[in-house]
């Protein structure tokens, strides 16, 4: 029997469990591994196969079901770099860029880029803190309001 990690403790006492990888959408692999890095490619809000919301935050998507949707980006990024390395190899994770599809005059990326910040820190603790960038954009693949990856450091 293998002893439950910290990361697994948080998750579980989240009341989530990793997803399955989501299969990408184009020409490209959920995850890469360079030496002591991982990159994850962007992650959407992915619910078995659905997106969890659709459109423009500021217009048919709230901040907080932005902020949900960007959760589960990250999420998704996890059960990428778990499916590479197993998250029991994530010594930090280093920097987490968000995209927000936005609608005009919409200005709480931020806001918004916080579910996933809040959520790695809630999982891995001070090894969750990073580096991040919250960008807004005009449109995102397949209408999704949050796109997230991130970069973690693993053994």
């Amino acid at each position: 029997m293998t002893a439950v990690t910290e990361w697994e403790t948080n998750l579980t006492r989240l009341g989530l469990t990793l997803p399955p990888v989501a299969a990408p959408v184009a020409a490209y692999i959920p995850a890469i591994r360079t030496g002591s890095l991982v990159y994850t490619s962007g992650q959407l809000p992915f619910v078995d196969g659905e997106l969890s919301a659709v459109g423009k935050v500021g217009a048919e998507v709230t901040t907080e079901q932005a902020k949900e949707a960007a959760r589960l980006c990250a999420l998704n990024a996890l059960a990428a770099v778990h499916s590479l390395v197993g998250l029991d190899a994530v010594v930090r994770i280093v920097k987490v860029v968000g995209f927000v599809a936005s609608a005009p005059g919409y200005h709480d990326q931020p806001i918004v880029i916080n579910g996933a910040s809040e959520f790695l820190a809630e999982v891995f603790g001070d090894a969750g803190v990073h580096a991040r960038s919250a960008v807004g954009v005009s449109e995102l693949p397949k209408n999704t309001p949050v796109e997230v990856e991130l970069i973690a450091e693993v053994r």
